[in-house]
Parts: C-alpha cells; sequence; structure tokens
C-alpha cells in the first residue's frame, strides 16, 4: 500500500514544484524582432485629411524618425526620433513638446505625448496584418491624469 502511494504522490510533487518553479522564474521580455521597428518605414497618407502624411524612416541603427507634414503648409512640419526605449525626446517643430514610444508588439507601438512636461496625450499605433495601414487611437489626458477624449485616424501606406 505504501508504494502505490509513494508511486501517486512523488509525480504528483513533482508537477507542483515544477508549476511552482516556472511561477516564480524570471524570464526577460520578448524582444520584438527587427521587422517590428522597421515595418512602419515608408510614407501613411490619413485616410481623411490630405494634409495630414506621416513619413517613417531609419534613424540611427534600431530607431526611427518619424515626420508629420501637411502638404499645404510645408512650415507647419513637425519631426521626432525614437530608440523605443520609452525615453522622451523633444519634438522638432513644436516647441515644449516630448514623445517616448515603446514597442508593445510585433505589431504596435505606444506612443506618450508631453507639453511642457506633462503627459497630455498617448497614442496606440497599430500596424494592420498586411503592414499597410496604421489605426492610431489618439487618447487626450488632462493634467490630472484623467482620459478627456478617445479619437481614431487611419492611415494607408503610399503606394510606390
Amino acid at each position: 500500500m505504501r508504494a502505490t502511494n509513494f508511486r501517486v504522490f512523488l509525480p504528483a510533487l513533482v508537477i507542483a514544484f515544477a508549476a511552482t518553479s516556472a511561477a516564480f522564474a524570471q524570464t526577460a521580455p520578448a524582444q520584438p524582432s527587427p521587422a517590428a521597428r522597421t515595418a512602419r518605414f515608408g510614407v501613411w497618407d490619413n485616410s481623411t485629411n490630405p494634409n495630414n502624411v506621416m513619413t517613417y524612416e531609419l534613424y540611427e541603427k534600431d530607431g526611427s524618425k518619424l515626420t508629420v507634414s501637411n502638404p499645404s503648409n510645408p512650415a507647419s512640419d513637425w519631426s521626432y526620433v525614437t530608440l523605443f526605449d520609452g525615453v522622451f525626446r523633444p519634438v522638432t517643430g513644436q516647441p515644449g513638446a516630448e514623445t517616448a514610444v515603446e514597442l508593445i508588439n510585433e505589431k504596435s507601438i505606444r506612443i506618450t505625448n508631453k507639453r511642457n512636461g506633462v503627459v497630455n496625450q498617448v497614442v496606440i499605433n497599430t500596424l494592420s496584418d498586411d503592414n499597410n495601414t496604421i489605426s492610431n487611437e489618439y487618447i487626450k489626458i488632462d493634467k490630472d491624469g484623467k482620459i478627456t477624449g478617445v479619437t481614431h485616424v487611419t492611415y494607408n501606406r503610399r503606394k510606390k
């Protein structure tokens, strides 16, 4: 009888130990592929506003530069660079503005915008499965961190 109990107890103990060990194991988060950083490279047209064009291009080894342009008013263009590390960097063409970008997964990035040191917007930028559409969810935030509005914009990759 004791051998039978031992044969049942031992495997249960091994399974419980393995499950507990796995739960406490610390693993580094999976790093998105280089394609997650470069898939947006190119020119993107706002689906409803022809005066809002995004251009993504390479910055340094693993980064990206985004330029937002207005074909009707080139003087209003602005841009920022990111290394996808969540570090705030200045926005060229928008005094007092800073932007930080983080990779969420292979298709999505989180863009956090500050004005004069205060976060005022978070953008969730999601690339379609075919890499030809970007959906942006713009979440406006007041100085107390309360969400005050959400808007959506779709961008289509410009055909060469």
